[in-house]
């Protein structure tokens, strides 16, 4: 049972180290710091012109191909539009595709040996929000207790930063914390806001300008964070051995996987995830980027140069910028200090929500966030990269609603030039093209099946080397079972993908119109959601799919277009699979095969935990106020 305590006592209940003040002021937008610049590596630039040069190429070929179909019947203004959409959809497709080819050219280097250098005092913080106590804490247990075997010389202490608005809730976490002080193998702390102003940037903030002073570096984790000891470590002499890193990011692998859903993004991550991430750390370099969590940082830099201010809307309303990671990496590459991403470094973990409805839920929180990363595209004194990266994160969510244009023009362009939707108004509106001849259902079909191979190269790539490898196929179960599990893994991510298009363009709406997802926390225990919530949520996607069929059975409509009818008009029970735990669909993986051993004893710390905090014979104890 929980623990009661007085709510009085729930205004600032806190256990913390003697204040140590550090200034973070906000920055000025509209002008560019005066710094010097970080070294770089001269061929920083050859990466980066193997990434961009092939995909804007291949990007102007496809779109020189487009153009010779429409130009014989003269160009009109929506052809136009129409093949500048085709770009802007396929050059993200071929950027994939290049870094990928990146990743592999890249991989063939050695990886270079840390120096060694004078340790750090590192706080590692864990910013919560209305978590299940036990699980944070007994993340954080096994994380110190494995971090205590460790040789660095590093000095480390915990942090948990709550702004949790549930009494019950905070009662638990502080006898969590009570219960994980007496046995820590390091310093622990606890303190609860008494008002979460500003969020997760503003509970760091409290942190950095109350206590910052006394402690070199941050590492940032969150409320789902695992890593192991050797991954802590390495990043604190990684950030020791390099005093022009103002950030250092690891590659966070993805666990709790006990659905499909998430064992299919497991599987991707695990499979897939390593190329792209070697491919971007290649021609990103000293202008990486950084994931709000399992990153370290370089305290005084983050607190000179990352201090974020509030957004003006056109209605004179002062927005919080919700998405801070991509824009604090950002301001810390404009003043000089490198930001670098480590993918190559093992033992970095998180969660990954369980179901389809689960996923959007959390990506509808993300889109408004990223989108408010065209704002500050004008921001002063910003690297080329960093601008990259802010305008990728918004593209991101912005390529849904234009691939669903590109679908409209595509159902309506017909099956052929008899059945062309759009030419049946020519009489009544002459704006509207002529489309040729030559835009028949093979065109529609070849089309379908370059982009489609162009979307999955990144995957067939990866797939490809480790099955190549005997070492690495064996981690997955020998080459039979990753066959397997590769070929339905593919057809989930098609059949998934036509549903995530038109949710994100439904977020990407919402965003636009003011109507964004409040901030709840996310749903870390999956669990399978009723008929009813399912067809409410998918409502849309099942009135599109069968409006596709109709135009399919009547003959208005390309067959090319039959997979994403299918996937769309059965969306209801595609959600509902993606909860199931059927041990034929488990998509095994080397994670889910050998579970890491910081794992294993994390569940184990977190059941003992829940059954100190639950048992009623516990003697409770009070919480003092600050």
């Amino acid at each position: 049972m929980a623990l009661s305590v007085d709510k009085n006592l729930m205004s600032y209940p806190r256990n913390m180290p003697q204040p140590a003040p550090l200034a973070m002021p906000e920055q000025d937008f509209s002008a560019a710091p005066q710094v010097s610049r970080a070294a770089r590596n001269k061929r920083d630039p050859l990466w980066r012109i193997a990434v961009f040069v092939p995909a804007l190429v291949t990007t102007g070929l496809m779109i020189w191909a487009f153009h010779g179909l429409f130009e014989p019947s003269g160009m009109t203004t929506l052809e136009y539009f129409l093949l500048a959409l085709i770009g802007l959809t396929f050059v993200w497709v071929t950027l994939a595709v290049s870094t990928v080819t990146v990743g592999l050219l890249g991989r063939l280097e050695a990886e270079e040996k840390t120096a060694q250098a004078a340790p750090l005092d590192v706080a590692l913080l864990v910013p919560v929000y209305n978590e299940t106590p036990w699980d944070v804490f007994g993340n954080a247990e096994a994380m110190l207790n494995d971090l205590a075997h460790q040789t660095g010389g590093h000095r480390y202490s915990l942090f948990v930063l709550s702004d949790t608005r549930d009494d019950a809730i905070a009662a638990q976490e502080w006898q969590a914390f009570e219960a994980l002080q007496a046995i820590a193998p390091f310093p622990v702390y606890y303190r609860r806001r008494d008002d979460n102003i500003d969020r997760k940037v503003g509970n760091l903030l409290d942190w950095v300008t109350g206590w910052g002073a006394a402690y070199e570096s941050m590492l940032v984790l969150d409320a789902d964070s695992l890593m192991t000891g050797r991954a802590i470590d390495r990043l604190a002499c990684e950030l020791a051995a390099d005093p022009q890193s103002g950030l250092i990011q690891s590659f966070p692998q993805l666990i709790g996987a006990g659905t499909l859903f998430a064992r299919m993004q497991q599987f991707s991550n695990v499979a897939y995830g390593w190329l792209l991430a070697e491919g971007l750390a290649h021609w990103a370099r000293t202008e990486g980027n950084y994931w709000g969590h399992n990153a370290i940082i370089r305290t005084r830099a983050f607190a000179s140069s990352a201090g974020l201010p509030h957004l003006r809307s056109l209605t004179g309303r002062k927005d919080l910028i919700l998405s801070h990671d991509f824009v604090e990496a950002s301001l810390l590459r404009r003043a000089g200090w490198r930001v670098r991403f480590l993918p190559r470094v093992s033992g970095s973990f998180e969660e990954t929500p369980g179901t389809l409805i689960d996923y959007v839920l959390r990506d509808n929180r993300w889109c408004r966030g990223n989108l408010q990363h065209l704002r500050l595209l004008t921001t002063r004194g910003l690297h080329p990269v960093s601008r990259f990266h802010l305008f990728q994160g918004a593209a991101a969510y912005l390529m849904s609603p234009a691939w669903f244009v590109l679908l409209v023009f595509w159902a309506l362009l017909g099956r052929d030039s008899e059945t062309n939707v759009i030419s049946y108004f020519n009489e009544a509106n002459p704006l509207f093209p002529n489309w040729p001849p030559a835009m028949t259902h093979i065109d529609s079909a070849v089309f379908l099946v370059v982009m489609y191979a162009m979307l999955l190269a990144p995957k067939i790539t990866s797939a490809g080397i480790i099955i190549a490898h005997a070492k690495a196929v064996k981690l997955f179960g020998g080459r039979r079972s990753f066959t397997i599990a590769v070929v339905l893994e593919l057809v989930l991510s098609v059949a998934y993908a036509p549903i995530m298009m038109i949710q994100q363009t439904r977020a990407v709406l919402r965003s636009l119109f003011g109507r964004g997802s409040g901030w709840q926390p996310q749903q870390r225990d999956a669990r399978a959601y009723p008929f009813s919530t399912l067809v409410k949520f998918h409502w849309i996607e099942t009135v599109l799919g069968v409006l596709l069929l109709v135009g399919l059975t009547a003959g208005l409509v390309s067959w090319w277009l039959l997979p994403i009818m299918a996937s769309l008009i059965l969306a209801v029970p595609l959600s509902a699979l993606s909860a199931t735990t059927s041990h034929i669909l488990r998509l095994d993986n080397p994670l889910t095969l050998r579970e890491p051993t910081i794992v294993a004893r994390a569940r184990t710390a977190r059941a003992d935990l829940r059954k100190q905090i639950e048992d009623p014979e516990v003697e409770t104890s009070e919480i003092p106020a600050e």
